[in-house]
């Protein structure tokens, strides 16, 4: 099986505000995948989704030839020890250390003896650069030294399935290139399939093998990073060399300001 998840025909609405209709997409085995839109398009309700966190209200999401089911909790549980997750902006237990932090999944999810997790969580810390930082706190690192700490959890249990919420929102430069090159070389080294949410085209470009684009719930363009550079799609155009103009409006959807003037002036 080629894929490690499909996603078929998925419909979620939050009650009658529909946000994602009838998407179809697919995730190869060892293959990085972007997902990319403006806010408010759907791209992290696609995660939650995933994870099992929210139930669609039609479709199907197969994991490794698995149905995703929101409502069996016990196989969920199962499920997500194929999963790891980056959460937007790390979400690092504050009290904990560095070390317990990227412990926290593996005695969650496992019964190895304490000599072996030891072993695990200094390699994962080694992998992303921070090993000698396993017994500080968060509050005492940088923010882009946190989203590495926060990646090495989300690998701990070598997971078949990492997905990254914004993993460069407010990073510098250089901790922004430091943290896709690691995406990289992780989702590599594991053999795993990645799903990237970012709005950041240039480093997402950079080691993505597909891009899909999402605009009010639906995909308008799919296809490599060099394609979607070279697209003439004036959504995509737009996304990717940030224009102004072009067919997401600068303002809310309603009425006009003369309206509004004219409606203010008769009362």
């Amino acid at each position: 099986m080629p894929n490690l998840l499909e996603i078929r025909d998925l419909h979620f609405a939050y009650g009658e505000r529909p946000i994602l209709s009838g998407l179809a997409m697919d995730f190869p085995r060892g293959k990085v995948v972007a997902v990319m839109g403006g806010s408010g398009s759907g791209k992290t309700t696609i995660l939650r989704l995933i994870g099992g966190q929210l139930e669609p209200q039609r479709g199907a999401i197969m994991l490794d030839g698995q149905p995703v089911d929101a409502r069996n909790t016990k196989a969920m549980y199962a499920m997500r020890r194929k999963m790891g997750m980056l959460f937007q902006h790390g979400a690092l237990f504050t009290d904990l250390t560095v070390f317990e932090n990227v412990a926290f999944p593996l005695r969650e999810h496992t019964t190895l003896p304490e000599e072996l997790i030891r072993d695990l969580v200094l390699m994962k810390l080694q992998a992303v650069g921070l090993r000698n930082a396993a017994q500080l706190k968060p509050a005492e690192i940088s923010g882009g030294m946190a989203r590495r700490v926060a990646l090495a959890r989300a690998v701990a249990l070598d997971p078949q399935l990492i997905m990254y919420d914004e993993p460069f929102a407010g990073l510098d430069p250089i901790s922004m290139g430091v943290t896709a090159n690691l995406v990289r070389r992780l989702n590599d080294a594991l053999g795993s399939t990645s799903i990237i949410v970012s709005h950041d085209v240039h480093e997402t470009f950079l080691i993505a093998d597909y891009v899909y684009f999402l605009s009010q719930g639906k995909i308008v363009a799919h296809g490599t990073p060099q394609q979607m550079s070279e697209s003439s799609d004036p959504y995509v155009r737009q996304f990717v060399h940030a224009e102004t103009d072009g067919p997401v409006p600068f303002h809310y959807p309603g009425r006009s300001l003369a309206e509004d003037l004219h409606l203010e002036a008769k009362q």
